[in-house]
């Protein structure tokens, strides 16, 4: 058993049991961003989308993803090494998703905060987010703020 307090905000009790189903329990006062968050990840935990490539339909988890674009009307997402059409747009991702590692950064980009390698601010209050992967995508003056917010614990 341990028990670990979250600076002092919260307190995580994790125990290893010998017998009988495993299960998580969440207790809380009201929801935070933290809470959401991991309430997402858990419920969220396989979650999949499939995609169309020149070789046939593909799954591919949201955890593996590094961004979705827009591009004449049609969604692709992007992996360290694959790229996929994908059936929805943006806004029906983002409320499909409800995962904070997921960012709208412009009118036609989605990128997993959790995969950005570095950032770097630009002139008129734009930041360049380098990915995993090396590819470097411009968060636009219109969400950098957000972005900001976000990377310091609000949303």
């Amino acid at each position: 058993m341990s028990i670990i307090n979250y600076d002092e905000y919260m307190k995580i009790d994790i125990r290893k049991i010998e017998s009988g189903e495993d299960s998580i329990s969440i207790r809380y006062k009201e929801i935070t961003p933290e809470i959401q968050r991991i309430i997402g990840i858990l419920e969220k935990s396989d979650h999949k989308l499939w995609g169309k490539t020149e070789k046939g339909t593909v799954s591919i988890s949201i955890h593996d993803l590094l961004y979705l674009e827009s591009v004449d009307d049609k969604l692709f997402a992007y992996t360290g090494n694959l790229v996929a059409r994908i059936d929805g747009s943006l806004s029906a991702f983002m409320t499909d998703v409800a995962d904070d590692s997921f960012f709208r950064c412009s009118k036609s980009m989605v990128i997993n905060v959790g995969r950005v390698k570095a950032l770097k601010s630009l002139s008129s209050n734009r930041i360049d987010a380098t990915m995993e992967s090396g590819e470097h995508i411009i968060i636009s003056r219109r969400y950098a703020s957000d972005f900001r917010r976000l990377l310091k614990g609000g949303r």
